[in-house]
């Protein structure tokens, strides 16, 4: 069977797979297909299908949400011999850096 020949028969039993509601294994049983086979044709023709573009993030201005409960918590920091530093928030980060530094 030449390649395209079976890019088609595979990607017809990927569509009736989909069709059928079935998980790949009861399909593959039903229609005795071998399941490795099958799954290697399901990630491929699903990797195929996705053009370039498709997988790029569109260009353009990025949703930005602030969680300030998080950004609240208090941060500790517990170092080997039992030593905590205690009391740093999120937005302390380089503190702590300077902190650890000097350690």
């Amino acid at each position: 069977m030449a390649m395209q020949q079976r890019t088609d028969y595979w990607q017809q039993q990927i569509d009736n797979w989909i069709d059928s509601g079935l998980s790949g294994a009861a399909f593959c049983k039903q229609h005795e297909l071998v399941y490795h086979q099958f799954a290697y044709w399901r990630s491929k023709l699903s990797k195929s299908d996705k053009a370039p573009s498709q997988t790029k993030s569109p260009a353009g201005f990025a949703r930005v949400t602030s969680l300030p409960d998080v950004a609240m918590r208090e941060l500790t920091l517990t170092l080997p011999g039992g030593i905590a530093i205690t009391g740093l928030h999120a937005g302390d980060v380089d503190v702590l850096g300077a902190i650890l530094r000097q350690l």
